[in-house]
């Protein structure tokens, strides 16, 4: 329940979001806010427990760094640094890779990650398909997979040079899918994620 009693149709900055003190977990889409639930299912953190772990070992000694929610990525406009208060959109993605370190700080990641993962469950399907997915596309994260537990599979979703995530296919079984980020040198095994 939002304990803040927030107007749900006002558009808020990011200025704003630093202020709510409670423990309500929100983000911010181009301003309006979107609740999101508690706590993910048992399914949602266990996958999301291997996939930290599979970027963890690969990223060792690596420049990259790996995240997992939550952890706020704000997205400016014009995708250049501006202050709080003309930041409209703050996501907190189920896991990302940053190679661009000087976009981090200590409240999280300041512009687009390289690599995203979202967790769909049934009541965030069509933020995490639809919403997320142009809000990603149009910042610029350059890889995007899309998690759906009940079925065990992966959507998986590349930037071309015209800005635009093409589909790279779906994944599933036994399947090896490569980090195309990495070139293909991660290899994401599905039988070390579903099991």
């Amino acid at each position: 329940m939002d304990t803040l009693n927030l107007d749900m149709n006002k558009r808020y900055t990011y200025a704003d979001y630093l202020t709510w003190m409670d423990d309500v977990r929100r983000e911010l889409h181009d301003g309006f806010i979107k609740l999101m639930t508690p706590a993910p299912s048992r399914s949602h953190q266990k996958i999301s427990a291997k996939f930290m772990k599979i970027w963890g070992v690969y990223l060792e000694n690596k420049k990259c760094e790996v995240y997992a929610a939550p952890t706020d990525v704000r997205f400016p406009k014009n995708k250049k640094a501006e202050s709080d208060k003309q930041i409209y959109t703050v996501l907190q993605p189920d896991i990302f890779v940053i190679c661009d370190l000087s976009k981090m700080d200590e409240r999280g990641c300041l512009g687009a990650p390289d690599f995203i993962i979202e967790i769909v469950s049934a009541k965030n399907s069509q933020r995490d398909t639809k919403d997320k997915f142009e809000i990603y596309q149009e910042n610029g994260v350059r890889e995007y997979w899309i998690i759906h537990p009940n079925d065990e599979t992966v959507n998986v979703f590349v930037l071309d040079e015209n800005g635009k995530f093409q589909f790279k296919g779906i994944f599933s079984g036994d399947d090896k899918i490569p980090v195309n980020i990495f070139n293909g040198d991660l290899m994401v095994d599905l039988t070390e994620v579903f099991v």
